[in-house]
């Protein structure tokens, strides 16, 4: 006879555990479902031990700067690689342990294996059958991996493999200079890495401003050679080494990140059983507002459904998904303004509607460099370029992408900006410390305004009458 619960959450991930604190807020009766390692994948391989490493190499890096500073640096500095990766390891396994308490104390609530949906009510995990009220998918993704260079053995990276080696090597491709690879790129060339970078795309750090995206090239090119625009090919390099071929470029590695994307986590799960069409991914239609797909009492949450790989957005998936299915009648929750940092320095930044995905005959752009800014001169860090992107006609801020210092708090204030749906004139009534970086984005927000229709010709320091609830005597 089925074991019988009102829901079964399978992968015990960040939307998973997302779904399962909503879940245990109305019922105890549930099983979540875990295959392979439990930790999320930001503990384990993700956000959390890559800025372990990326920080030991700025705090390394910031050596090059002691001329400029007038300070003086007596003896030699290296860098120990082997104290470096076991610093990550130490770190990303306390991460990991704070995550597993999610789970402890479930019981058998809590079930290690892999899940079969045999039907919307009906799984298989283990031998065992599970008729439940509702599912949550959080099975999360895996790097993608091209089939012929796996026989390259573990010379070759991914994200899952790479905080594991024991050493830094001499040499490293990277290939894929999206957020991890671009990370990992740069923090290992700080460390003495002697890194190549590779992309079929033309651009780098999901930028789609082309002026942003060539002054990024530009910044990080400076650090490490970037080939763009050309596809990959890996073969065996001759003692041990790994032969990196890209356009007319041919280089010889001790090691290669495989850095091109993730794949959804649905092999054997039996999607095919819910009777719903799936489209090229295997994957099937669901409303990201409710996160139900079509009118099964099945939600699928996180990195698994291919909509937003960062781990806030999992974690809304989740939340989502969770509060969801138990109700007979699904709400519809208003997702977040878009944000994708990359934590490289100068950090890389996309907020809001990306420069791909403007109206041309809404949108006024704007642009500010960070190569005199005050701030980021006396820091060292005059380098970077933001783009604010704005409608004419209604004045609001639709969007910016940036390589800034400190990019990542400039980030998140222009997001907060445009989830409460400010106008430009209404930022620039707010205050601005100086000296600060924050005035790069004062100064792309005052040429924007000149090209708004509807311009405003209030001062920036607003009028009492226009603020009376706010204004002091």
């Amino acid at each position: 006879m089925a074991r019988e619960v009102d829901v079964a959450i399978i992968g015990a991930g960040t939307a998973g555990l997302s779904a399962l604190g909503q879940v245990r807020r109305h019922t105890d009766s549930f099983v979540i479902i875990n295959d392979g390692p439990y930790g999320t994948t930001c503990a384990r391989v993700g956000c959390m031990p890559s800025k372990a490493i990326i920080h030991a190499a700025e705090v390394f890096y910031k050596r090059n700067l002691y001329d400029e500073m007038g300070l003086i640096l007596e003896g030699n500095v290296h860098a120990n690689g082997k104290a470096v990766m076991e610093r990550v390891r130490r770190l990303r396994d306390q991460f990991v342990s704070g995550v597993q308490r999610a789970t402890d104390n479930l019981g058998d609530r809590s079930i290690q294996g892999r899940a079969k949906i045999l039907s919307h009510e009906l799984i298989e995990v283990n031998g065992e059958q599970i008729r439940t009220g509702a599912i949550v998918i959080a099975t999360g993704s895996t790097p993608v991996m091209p089939g012929p260079w796996k026989k390259l053995g573990d010379r070759i990276l991914t994200s899952d493999t790479l905080f594991e080696i024991e050493d830094l090597p001499e040499s490293l491709a990277v290939v894929g200079l999206g957020a991890i690879g671009l990370e990992m790129a740069q923090a290992m060339c700080r460390l003495g890495v002697r890194v190549t970078g590779f992309d079929l795309l033309s651009t780098i750090g999901g930028i789609s401003d082309p002026e942003v995206a060539a002054d990024a090239v530009d910044i990080l090119g400076r650090e490490f050679p970037i080939h763009l625009g050309s596809p990959v090919a890996l073969e065996e390099g001759g003692r041990g080494m790994v032969l990196v071929k890209s356009g007319s470029e041919a280089i010889s590695v001790e090691k290669v990140l495989v850095s091109v994307g993730r794949r959804p986590n649905t092999d054997g799960l039996g999607l095919e059983n819910l009777g719903v069409k799936l489209n090229e991914r295997g994957l099937p239609a669901f409303n990201q507002h409710t996160m139900q797909v079509e009118k099964l009492p099945v939600f699928i949450a996180g990195d698994v459904n291919g909509r937003a790989p960062v781990l806030h957005e999992a974690a809304d998936d989740g939340h989502i998904a969770g509060y969801n299915c138990l109700l007979a009648e699904p709400h519809c929750f208003c997702r977040r303004t878009f944000l994708g940092i990359v934590f490289t320095h100068p950090n890389i930044a996309s907020v809001g509607l990306k420069h791909s995905n403007l109206d041309p005959d809404d949108a006024v752009i704007a642009s500010e460099s960070f190569t005199a800014q005050s701030r980021a001169v006396t820091a060292g860090e005059n380098n970077g370029l933001i783009r604010v992107y704005a409608s004419k006609n209604s004045g609001k801020l639709l969007g910016a992408e940036l390589t800034a210092p400190d990019g990542e708090h400039l980030a998140h204030s222009l997001s907060w900006a445009i989830q409460r749906g400010l106008t430009v004139f209404e930022i620039l009534e707010l205050p601005f410390y100086h000296p600060v970086v924050e005035e790069g984005v004062r100064g792309a927000l005052r040429k924007v305004a000149r090209k708004i229709e509807n311009r405003k010709t209030a001062p920036e320091v607003p009028l009492c009458h226009l603020l009376p609830d706010i204004c002091l005597e």
